[in-house]
């Protein structure tokens, strides 16, 4: 019976981008990791969710009146919610249908009375010339404010700009302290690259199990890529204890998030039953899935798949399509090659003309 190898862990690069994933969400664009014992330095990709605008804390629960002699034994008194702040919840509408220069103007309005969470907007809008022109020094100085009222959105935004060079000179060392604030005030974006940062070991000294506390910081949160990351580091013992289903159930959970690389190394745990109970069956939904994300990887085992049939009915069309199109993004493989190469002028010919749709080439 088949078995598949796991994909090896890529090595850390640190390359530095600032880039919406969603709105509102600029983050370190990082490569998730292969690691190699500490003395030799690794090199370090991550999401984000849009900034949110906070709200007004509903009020204090209201005191029961007194009882009676003899209360009724389930009286209770719930106290209505306290309205919401409708100017921020303005701010934060305009913003999520598209509405740029509204949520601009309110926001104006908003962070000139002191709200944080408007600066952080104001910030957000400069730095990606949404609603106003593009001016990374106003959305540094916005940035800048909300960082300094404890906003740790703004801390993290901040940190990016001085890790890019954008609205001033590049500041690596005040991104870490940035990063280091905005994690203890529990922002996960912030926890996962500080990790990142950690792993890379150029910044700051190469500390893994410094950087795992990181991503369980974040991982916890939700963030895929440090639940991928993380997932890693279980799997090779790099900086906690080695935990093979530990490591599938964080694969998983960023596979649910849709982290393509997570959907191809749970598919392979899924197909090999490692860690997990084997499912080939929901491994190749996974692969599919992951192919049509244009993950070569996922591709070339799919191709694997269709072309043995093990695991999925033996579809040798489609799967050598799915070996031209992985093999043009550089993922080779000579057992494909010699199946491609036994197949009739016609059936090539097939193959070829559904890569080029796939491709988008005439």
């Amino acid at each position: 019976m088949k078995t598949w190898r796991p994909i090896s862990i890529l090595a850390f690069s640190l390359a530095v981008s600032l880039a919406l994933a969603a709105p509102a969400a600029a983050q370190l664009s990082l490569t998730p990791p292969a690691l190699q014992a500490p003395a030799t330095k690794p090199a370090a990709t991550p999401n984000a969710k849009p900034h949110t605008v906070a709200k007004k804390p509903a009020a204090p629960e209201a005191k029961p009146a007194a009882p009676a002699a003899r209360p009724p034994a389930a009286a209770t008194v719930t106290p209505a919610p306290a309205p919401q702040d409708p100017h921020v919840d303005l701010v934060y509408g305009a913003y999520q249908r598209g509405e740029y220069k509204t949520a601009f103007d309110l926001a104006t309005a908003r962070a000139q009375a002191g709200d944080v969470k408007a600066m952080t907007m104001l910030g957000e809008l400069y730095a990606n010339a949404q609603g106003v022109k593009r001016d990374y020094a106003r959305a540094d100085d916005w940035y800048r404010r909300a960082a300094d009222g404890g906003d740790r959105e703004a801390m993290f935004e901040l940190a990016m700009m001085r890790i890019a060079g954008r609205g001033g000179a590049v500041d690596k060392q005040e991104a870490v302290k940035l990063l280091a604030s905005a994690a203890k005030l529990g922002e996960p974006k912030a926890a996962y690259n500080l990790a990142l940062l950690y792993i890379d070991g150029q910044t700051l000294p190469q500390d893994l199990g410094r950087a795992a506390e990181l991503l369980r910081v974040a991982a916890d949160s939700g963030n895929p890529e440090a639940q991928y990351a993380l997932a890693t580091f279980y799997k090779e013992g790099t900086g906690v204890p080695k935990d093979i289903e530990k490591s599938v159930r964080l694969l998983q959970a960023a596979s649910v998030a849709e982290n393509v690389d997570a959907e191809v190394e749970y598919a392979i745990a899924l197909f090999n039953g490692t860690g997990t109970p084997k499912n080939e069956a929901a491994a190749v939904a996974l692969l599919r899935k992951a192919s049509q994300q244009n993950s070569p990887i996922a591709q070339n085992r799919l191709a694997h798949v269709l072309v043995t049939g093990l695991g999925a009915p033996m579809d040798k069309i489609e799967g050598l399509k799915w070996h031209v199109i992985a093999k043009t993004a550089g993922k080779g493989d000579l057992f494909l090659d010699e199946a491609y190469a036994q197949l009739s002028p016609e059936d090539r010919a097939k193959v070829e003309a559904a890569a080029r749709r796939w491709l988008g080439v005439k």
